[in-house]
């Protein structure tokens, strides 16, 4: 799908905003937006967005949850394995169908999901504190917007992408 430039904008604001997308990207990989305190760091971006999942959506299996964020059921029989052994998602069987597998939240997850949550936020707290609300709610909206732009294509393409909603 190619593109006139000239139908989409300024090429140097749109160098400029590619730049700036490349360099959060970094950034936010470097840190994992990780919070502050003695959290920061203490959850992968791959775990934090499974268990935001589960605990948006409740109890699901594999597959739903998989559709649900857009990857493939591999990637998260991979990704959920670790956090089964450490007990923050626990596998169950389906009310319905005693043979197929429910992962839920433990209410261990659920505490450490919200430890995280609370950190990141007073980060973002930090990170916007002399931003005025509507900049903070703009900035929100365009981001939103913007992972729903860069799903959609992705969905468009036929490929599968890790998650890319809002975590809280």
């Amino acid at each position: 799908m190619s593109m006139d430039m000239t139908t989409v904008g300024d090429p140097g604001l749109l160098d400029t905003l590619q730049h700036e997308v490349a360099v959060f990207a970094r950034r936010a990989e470097q840190t994992r937006l990780g919070g502050v305190g003695q959290v920061r760091n203490s959850m992968d971006r791959a775990a934090y967005l499974l268990l935001n999942r589960l605990d948006k959506e409740g109890p699901m299996g594999v597959k739903a949850l998989a559709a649900s964020m857009g990857i493939d059921s591999s990637t998260v029989t991979r990704q959920v394995a670790p956090l089964v052994d450490t007990g923050l998602v626990k596998r169950t069987s389906h009310p319905e169908d005693g043979r197929a597998v429910v992962l839920q939240l433990s209410p261990r997850g659920q505490t450490r999901l919200e430890e995280v949550r609370s950190s990141r936020r007073q980060l973002m707290a930090e990170l916007t504190q002399d931003w005025a609300p509507e900049e903070r709610e703009t900035f929100c909206a365009l981001l939103t917007r913007f992972n729903g732009a860069l799903s959609a294509r992705t969905a468009a393409q036929g490929m599968l992408q890790t998650e890319t909603a809002p975590a809280s």
